[in-house]
């Protein structure tokens, strides 16, 4: 019996591909180098023009130069304050604004909470639910308004939510201060 023929006769099955991607490698390199002489306009192939002799002004004999001396730190003398032992002043402490929230209710149950924020957003005042553990009373669902910053904008935030029969407490948070090493 014959064997059938084969159809990779004469030729290795990976050699053309490994081939390929030399030759598309190879391209690829001159073409990323003949781009970035181009764009940085630098034309290794372009000779400059020689001057000629006449043109250069006749030579003068070149001093040496000196090196510049390099300036002279002293260590104690560059930090703040005369004596080498005296502590820098500690920077005044930034007085923390306290946030205002206003607390338009608790709830025990979540969809009460939600219903009065959707109220809220209606009229355009955003809020925020925080959920908490009173232990033996439960969990309960506040309805917050805030962080406000200034009193003129907690007034008339009150006031809105006075005229549309939403009674709101006023909570103060003062953000703690943080200690520098």
């Amino acid at each position: 019996m014959a064997k059938p023929a084969s159809r990779n006769s004469g030729r290795s099955g990976g050699s053309s591909v490994f081939t390929g991607v030399l030759i598309g490698l190879f391209i690829g390199a001159v073409l990323a180098v003949g781009v970035a002489l181009w764009v940085t306009g630098n034309n290794p192939f372009k000779s400059k023009p020689a001057e000629p002799a006449s043109a250069q002004p006749a030579a003068a004999p070149v001093a040496p130069a000196t090196p510049d001396t390099a300036p002279s730190f002293d260590f104690y003398k560059v930090l703040p304050g005369d004596t080498p032992g005296e502590l820098p002043s500690k920077p005044e402490a930034a007085v923390e604004t306290p946030l205002y929230y206003l607390q338009a209710g608790a709830f025990q149950s979540p969809q009460d909470a939600d219903n009065l924020k959707a109220q809220l957003a209606l009229l355009g005042v955003e809020a925020v639910i925080q959920t908490s553990d009173l232990g033996d009373k439960g969990i309960f669902h506040r309805v917050r308004v805030g962080p406000i910053r200034t009193m003129d904008e907690v007034d008339r935030t009150r006031s809105l939510l006075t005229q549309n029969n939403i009674p709101a407490t006023l909570v103060k948070e003062v953000p703690p201060t943080q200690e520098t090493p």
